[in-house]
């Protein structure tokens, strides 16, 4: 961790304190300043920050939405026996280069590609529709690359409940909604958080998706970052973008789990108010009178 994870980081904020001093050199810290700070923060790296922000947080939200219904199938109603072959055919595609998985999805959504076709045939699109390009490629980009980092930790939160607290619950007379809701999904949290995490921090930082789908208009800060270092020469800004980056990203994720946690406390606080009852008062005892 020290060599592979804090010592990089390092050097990125110390270089994020220099600048670049000319055509030839990539940076200097002679001079250590916070303009590079100053030129991310008042450039276009905040729209593209934003636009960065929306896409993770709706890849996010729809890899939860469509992993936690395939978990639970997977978990429940698939037989033991079929069960990690199902798993295995969703995470084959993942073994492959992610660069080739993505160009797959560029020779799909192209003007002349079968997804387009087929909207055409069907008249939901007009002749000059292309999906190329744009921001919703990159979307359905990302949701596709980074679903299976969201099914994994799902499923094994959700294998290992015990079938004994579903039976328990209908028992005591909870349909299957109520069941899922107030047994499974909250065994099954530790999971989800981790898939969140799992597919939030490494989307924030992609490039790659967005640079084969998006072109101009999926615009990502991981290609701002790349540009920098790769044709712009300009290590210094780009460190200052990837530190500012870094600090956002924790701040999110600190913002939602703070959320999370308050959210927790008022629900499970109401549902204390909303079982415990007062208990009702004892009738007085009357004093028998001898006749």
């Amino acid at each position: 961790m020290a060599l592979f994870f804090l010592t990089p980081i390092v050097v990125v904020i110390w270089y994020s304190f220099g600048s670049k001093p000319d055509l030839y050199r990539t940076h200097s810290n002679d001079v250590l300043s916070l303009d590079r700070y100053g030129e991310v923060l008042s450039g276009a790296f905040l729209q593209t920050f934003v636009n960065t922000l929306q896409i993770a947080a709706i890849g996010t939200l729809f890899c939860v939405v469509i992993a936690v219904p395939f978990c639970y199938w997977l978990a429940v109603k698939v037989a033991p026996r079929w069960r990690y072959a199902v798993l295995a055919l969703v995470l084959v595609p993942y073994w492959t280069n992610f660069l080739i998985r993505t160009i797959g999805w560029q020779v799909l959504l192209a003007p002349e590609g079968p997804i387009t076709q087929v909207l055409r045939q069907l008249g939901l699109v007009d002749p000059a529709f292309s999906m190329l390009y744009t921001r919703g490629a990159v979307q359905l980009g990302v949701i596709y690359n980074y679903l299976p980092l969201m099914i994994l930790p799902i499923f094994v939160a959700m294998e290992r409940l015990s079938p004994a607290l579903r039976e328990a619950s209908k028992d005591l007379g909870a349909g299957r909604w109520a069941t899922f809701r107030q047994v499974t999904l909250p065994l099954a949290r530790p999971g989800i958080v981790s898939g969140m995490l799992l597919v939030f921090i490494p989307l924030m930082g992609d490039y790659i998706t967005a640079q084969v789908l998006g072109g101009a208009k999926g615009n990502m800060v991981g290609q701002m970052i790349a540009g920098q270092f790769q044709q712009g020469q300009n290590w210094a800004l780009g460190s200052a973008m990837s530190v500012v980056l870094i600090l956002s990203t924790m701040l999110s994720i600190a913002l939602v789990a703070a959320a999370g946690v308050a959210a927790g406390a008022i629900l499970r606080r109401r549902n204390r108010v909303a079982t415990v009852a007062p208990e009702p008062q004892a009738a007085p005892m009357r004093k028998e009178v001898p006749a």
